[in-house]
C-alpha cells in the first residue's frame, strides 16, 4: 500500500442542533478496501455523503490527494468528481426510470466527456456493461425491466465509467439475495484490482466486510471508536462495542438498534451500556489512540496497565 490518497480529519456534521459526526478522522491509501460498519444510525451513509460534499459539514477536512475539497471552489469540486464515485444501497431508487441503461451508464462520458462522439460512446458502454456482467444488447431497456441483482451491476457500471480512483459502496449489496451478493463482491474485486482504486465499503454485513476489506473502521453514534486491520479487529477486537457487535452478528446476524444520541454529547457515547465505564467516561469523550501497531481505539481504560474487557 502507498500513502494516503485519501484524509479525513476531525470532520463534524450537523442537522440543526443535532450532531451526526463528531471528530471523524481516518485514510484510505491507494488500492485499499476500508470497511466502515456500525450499527444502524450511527452516521455511516452520512460520512459517505459527507465525503463527496452531498450534505453540508460543519468544519473538518476531507483531503483527496492532498487538496481539501471542502473548500474547493465549485468548478474545482465538480472535476473531481469524476475520481471519486458512489454506489447507494438500493439500485432501482438510484436509477432514472425514465431512462434507458445505455443513457444512464453512458451520463457520466456525457457531462465530464461531451466531446466524445456518439460512435465512441456507445462503444464505451458496451464494453463497460459487458465488463459488469451483462449483455450490451440490454441498453435500450429500462430499469424496471431488470432484477435488483442486475441493476447493481447497472449502478456499477455507471460509476465506474470514469475510471474513478475511489468508489464509495454505500450498503451496495444489503438489499440482494445471498448469492447475488456473492457475484457483486467478486465484481468490485476485480474492478478494484483491474483498476487499482480505493474502496470505502460500507456494510451491516460483516462477513462480507471480513472478505472484502483490508482494515476495518468501527463508528458508534457518530464518532469511531475503533480503527484496525481486517485480521487484528476480527481475531482480537479491543473496544467493547467493538466486541459486542462482532459477538451481536455471530448470534442473530444483525447489530441491536441504535440507541437515540446526541453525536457531539459530552463524554464516551458507549459509557451507556459498557460495564467497564469509569467517571472519566462521563466526563471526556475519548480520543483515538494507538494501542498496537495496526490498532487505533477510542476507549479510556484501553492502554490502561493490566487491564481486560470481559
Amino acid at each position: 500500500m502507498s500513502d494516503a490518497v485519501l484524509q479525513v480529519s476531525q470532520l463534524n456534521v450537523q442537522f440543526g442542533a443535532h450532531a451526526v459526526l463528531h471528530e471523524v478522522s481516518f485514510d484510505v491509501r491507494e488500492g485499499e478496501s476500508v470497511g466502515l460498519v456500525g450499527e444502524s444510525g450511527s452516521g455511516k451513509s452520512t460520512l459517505a455523503r459527507a465525503i463527496l460534499r452531498l450534505v453540508h459539514c460543519a468544519s473538518g477536512r476531507v483531503e483527496w490527494r492532498g487538496e481539501d475539497l471542502l473548500s474547493s471552489p465549485p468548478a474545482v469540486m465538480r472535476a473531481k468528481r469524476r475520481e471519486l464515485q458512489i454506489v447507494f444501497q438500493d439500485p432501482k431508487a438510484s436509477l432514472n426510470p425514465r431512462m434507458s441503461v445505455g443513457a444512464a451508464v453512458g451520463e457520466p462520458l456525457k457531462i465530464f466527456s461531451p466531446d466524445l462522439n456518439a460512435t465512441e460512446a456507445g462503444r464505451l458502454v458496451d464494453a463497460m456493461l459487458l465488463r459488469v456482467g451483462l449483455d450490451a444488447s440490454m441498453t435500450r431497456r429500462y430499469p424496471h425491466e431488470f432484477s435488483g441483482g442486475q441493476c447493481q451491476r447497472i449502478a456499477i457500471a455507471r460509476a465506474m465509467m470514469l475510471n474513478p480512483r475511489l468508489l464509495i459502496c454505500d450498503e451496495a449489496v444489503s438489499s440482494l439475495d445471498v448469492s447475488i451478493q456473492g457475484q457483486i463482491i467478486n465484481l468490485l474485486q476485480d474492478l478494484q484490482r483491474e483498476n487499482g482504486m480505493a474502496m470505502l465499503f460500507i456494510s451491516h454485513n460483516l462477513a462480507v466486510v471480513r472478505h472484502l476489506c483490508h482494515r476495518v473502521l468501527v463508528m458508534f453514534m457518530g464518532r469511531l471508536v475503533e480503527i484496525a486491520d481486517r485480521g487484528a479487529l476480527f481475531d482480537a477486537p479491543v473496544h467493547p462495542y467493538t466486541r459486542a457487535l462482532l459477538a451481536a452478528a455471530a448470534f442473530s446476524g444483525a447489530p441491536e438498534p441504535a440507541a437515540e444520541a446526541n453525536a457531539g454529547e459530552r463524554g464516551c457515547a458507549y459509557r451507556h451500556r459498557c460495564r467497564h465505564a469509569l467517571p472519566l467516561c462521563a466526563a471526556s469523550a475519548p480520543a483515538l489512540r494507538e494501542v498496537q501497531p495496526g490498532v487505533q481505539v477510542a476507549c479510556h481504560r484501553a492502554l490502561e496497565p493490566g487491564f481486560r474487557y470481559s
